[in-house]
């Protein structure tokens, strides 16, 4: 389920079984060097967080993107809402990135990070195969936290 009007009334219908909030944090650099990859990952990550969102539909809530530039960048940031998140009701908490800096944000929050595949030359085919290599890489993160129920 996403955060829109149709699936939050769902999620609402369905809340004891929807333990699960992901959102992807997303960094957005608007130098000339640097915006071609940040829209790379940006494009990879929401992509692969629609795959994921298929795969577990009824078990988690893919939230919007949290996107950020490297000057607004806060330590705080993904505890804070993490913790938003849990009181909401949410057992688990997710964040996925390409950024390597989260994964200092400590043990209380769970940081997935991943590599940015660049995907938009790739045809439908090829980008599910990558999609799904991904996936398989994070089920075990999914799994072990929701087996600590």
């Amino acid at each position: 389920m996403y955060f829109n009007a149709n699936d939050v009334t769902s999620f609402m219908a369905q809340k004891e079984f929807i333990d699960t909030a992901i959102i992807p944090l997303v960094a957005i650099d608007l130098t000339n060097e640097k915006m071609k990859q940040s829209g790379a990952e940006a494009d990879f990550l929401l992509s692969l967080t629609a795959f994921i969102e298929q795969q577990f539909k009824g078990r988690l809530l893919v939230m919007p993107p949290f996107s950020y530039s490297t000057t607004l960048k806060d330590e705080a940031m993904p505890a804070q809402l993490a913790a938003q998140l849990h009181n909401a009701g949410f057992k688990h908490v997710f964040f996925i990135t390409c950024d390597h800096f989260w994964t200092n944000s400590g043990d209380e929050v769970n940081v997935i990070w991943l590599p940015a595949i660049p995907l938009e030359s790739m045809d439908k085919g090829v980008k599910n195969s990558i999609l799904e290599d991904q996936l398989r890489q994070v089920i075990p993160v999914f799994s072990t936290k929701w087996a600590q129920i």
